[in-house]
């Protein structure tokens, strides 16, 4: 099997893309590093087409080393012929090649085997293959009645030759396939509620009760409720089942396996064919649809998470300012972080406005005395228990004392994760846990990529059943989110953190940590090239990392560019033919695009020796030096006051910020206690397939109240035109 053009023609790609993403893997070359600064060799190609390219190459690669397994044992056996081969040698599927194998794989105790054992496969071969028999049956079977054997009369030997023609049919790839298939496109999908729940408790009566009488066609099932149906059965408050004709299943097994349509045994052969689906095939097949359902599902809803992560990474950091961190509490108080500029801790305390301690009075004069001391500028409150109660104090305060900070809600999912875990261990070791989550809610609005980075991404809260999936999936996916995000934005090498440094393209923990030792060792670092001189990285490393590391005001300007040191050459040779200095980045950029605009890029390429998407992203790169991409993302959504839930009235247009994004809409915080729900029917004037294709977490929208249920604290909105 040529796996590179099988590849190449799945993906609508060159099979020379293929072989040449394929070598540069084998390089231990990354994907970041590879669809930014090797466009020429793969024609192009983005991230999320190399990623396609790897998830295939490892596929494919599993599967041809299940084929020479699965070769090898067959050939053992003696039973490999030249048919049998050429099938598995060319499938392209894992489920081909194991139900080609199923008849030859060492089994455990079945009827059929223990059938075989008493001496009955010459009867059951009999049946089969002679359907214009004309002999004396009942003569034949009784040479097979042997008391030492266990077949003891005639009716054990006819059943025992049905069971090895149950199993038979039930191990044909072909009879498989085509149940699997029918049970895909033709089935329905139906749920009740258990005989025998385990004790209700009212929420999940609540969850459940909408699948207690549930029935679908299998095609028209969305991912959530293939999930919610998972999620009730393995709860037990569920009992989920596929729908099917089984007289038409049974006739299209007969009309497969049989090579005729009538026979002396028909009446035996139609038992053990009810008997092969009943017993054998349904249970198997059935367990696989339901499988390929979950991972229909789970993709789903694992791209739906990556893309809210990476929507939520990417959020514009509010550089340079003052922030108060406030974890709100009860009982135990709301802890108070102030972080500097740069993300350094300076103080805090713990505050108890709220019941039952109710001294607010105590808190606001320590929230005014933090502010005018350290000028604080933004207010950041955790989304967390007590959050609107301290929204409502935050606001209050604000407004009674005239101040120009303003306060905004953040997403404090994980914060409790990352206080606990040992990077905040190692970063505050003097504070306790409780005291270090409110620093991380306040550098999530200082550099929201900077902070999420350290937390588990399965911990940031912007997903769906992301607690249902397939873990392992589910973690690469968003791995490598966080990768690309961190390579997308490139980071300081001079203050960034050792978490943030591991996902940079060739950089792994023990790289990244040496990175900061030796920068608190010997000072920032000067040019890229001092990142040689860090112990463990050697050419490969620094080749793969080298572009995404910057320098702001170092040595050489280009070292606050994306362009990568290999390319300094030629760049160099750019500013000597227009006459320019590198020192002078926003001239010589401007005289160097007016230049290549002038002459055509492809003539310049070649006149400097690199290839034409290299030079255009260098251009790019001299235009915009040390530009962070994130900035073209909207800012959050500041406030100085706040708006209660009894406020809200139909038809009152809002602005408010897009939170999560699932199946069903959005969940849009409007500066209430409850986030109002953009359901799916109300984004546009028109159908939309998939909210994602017009809305990401961190969007900024106008949209408008059309109902409110204050009891059940629920605000439905639109974006529709009235």
């Amino acid at each position: 099997m040529n796996i590179q053009k099988q590849i190449a023609t799945e993906l609508h790609l060159e099979e020379i893309q293929i072989k040449c993403v394929a070598d540069l893997f084998a390089e231990d070359a990354t994907v970041p590093f590879i669809a930014r600064y090797r466009k020429e060799k793969t024609g192009g190609l983005d991230e999320d087409q190399l990623r396609d390219i790897e998830d295939k190459l490892n596929y494919y690669q599993l599967l041809e080393d299940r084929k020479e397994t699965i070769l090898k044992s067959i050939e053992e056996q003696g039973k490999l012929t030249d048919e049998l081969r050429d099938k598995i040698v060319n499938s392209t599927k894992l489920r081909e090649i194991e139900d080609l194998y199923l008849p030859y794989k060492p089994k455990r105790k079945t009827r059929g085997t223990i059938a075989k054992a008493k001496g009955l496969e010459p009867l059951a071969l009999l049946m089969i293959n002679n359907p214009y028999y004309e002999g004396d049956f009942d003569a034949e079977i009784e040479k097979y009645i042997n008391a030492e054997k266990g077949v003891n009369t005639p009716e054990e030997a006819v059943q025992g030759a049905k069971d090895i023609i149950a199993e038979m049919i039930s191990e044909d790839a072909d009879v498989r396939e085509v149940v699997r298939n029918e049970l895909i496109d033709h089935s329905t999908v139906a749920s009740l509620k258990s005989k025998t729940p385990p004790k209700e408790t009212e929420k999940k009566k609540d969850v459940y009760e909408v699948y207690h009488e549930f029935k679908i066609d299998i095609t028209r099932i969305k991912p959530y409720q293939i999930l919610a149906l998972n999620r009730g059965e393995k709860e037990g408050f569920l009992k989920v089942s596929l729908g099917f004709t089984k007289e038409m299943l049974l006739t299209q097994i007969t009309e497969t396996y049989f090579k005729f349509s009538d026979s002396a045994f028909m009446e035996l052969l139609n038992e053990s064919v009810d008997d092969s689906f009943t017993r054998l095939i349904f249970p198997s097949i059935e367990r696989e649809v339901r499988n390929h359902l979950t991972e229909i599902a789970d993709t789903h809803a694992i791209g739906i998470f990556a893309s809210n992560l990476r929507q939520l990474l990417l959020q514009p950091p509010m550089m340079n300012k003052i922030i108060m961190g406030i974890d709100p509490g009860f009982v135990s108080g709301s802890k108070i972080a102030i972080i500097d500029a740069t993300g350094k801790y300076i103080s805090g305390d713990t505050i108890y406005p709220h019941p039952p301690q109710r001294r607010s009075d105590e808190a606001t004069r320590k929230i005014l005395a933090f502010i005018s001391k350290y000028g604080v500028e933004i207010i950041a409150i955790g989304n967390g228990t007590a959050s609107r109660e301290t929204e409502f104090l935050i606001a209050k305060i604000i407004k009674d004392n005239n101040l120009k900070c303003h306060y905004l809600i953040v997403n404090e999912a994980g914060a409790s994760v990352y206080s606990a875990s040992p990077v905040a261990k190692e970063e505050f070791p003097d504070l306790e846990a409780s005291q270090r989550g409110n620093i991380s809610i306040a550098r999530r609005v200082l550099d929201p990529l900077a902070e999420l980075v350290k937390i588990d991404a399965k911990s940031i809260g912007v997903g769906l059943y992301q607690h249902d999936v397939d873990q392992k999936n589910l973690r690469k996916n968003l791995d490598d989110v966080v990768d690309s995000c961190v390579n997308y934005v490139g980071v300081d090498v001079n203050t960034a953190s050792s978490p943030l440094l591991t996902y940079v393209s060739g950089l792994n923990k023990r790289l990244a940590e040496n990175i900061v030792k030796q920068r608190e060792l010997n000072g920032k670092f000067k040019n890229r090239k001092e990142i040689l001189s860090v112990a463990g990285i050697g050419a490969k490393s620094f080749e793969q990392s080298a572009g995404f590391l910057k320098i702001p005001n170092g040595e050489n300007p280009l070292d606050n560019t994306f362009i990568h040191p290999e390319s300094y050459e030629a760049t160099e040779k750019l500013f000597e033919i227009v006459g320019a200095s590198k020192n002078e980045l926003e001239r010589s950029s401007l005289a160097i695009k007016s230049y290549v605009d002038k002459y055509g890029s492809l003539k310049i390429a070649d006149e400097i020796g690199i290839g034409e998407p290299t030079l255009l992203d260098i251009v790019e790169n001299l235009l915009k030096p040390g530009r962070d991409p994130r900035d073209e993302m909207p800012k959050p959504i500041l406030r100085s006051d706040v708006l209660k839930m009894e406020d809200l009235a139909e038809g009152m247009v809002l602005t408010g910020t897009v939170r999560n994004v699932v199946d069903f809409g959005a969940f849009v915080d409007i500066g209430v206690k409850q986030d109002g729900l953009l359901h799916i029917s109300q984004i546009a004037n028109k159908f939309v397939q998939n909210p994602l294709d017009l809305l990401n977490v961190g969007d900024i929208l106008e949209v408008r109240v059309i109902s409110i249920d204050i009891k059940k604290g629920r605000i439905s909105l639109s974006m529709k035109a009235e």
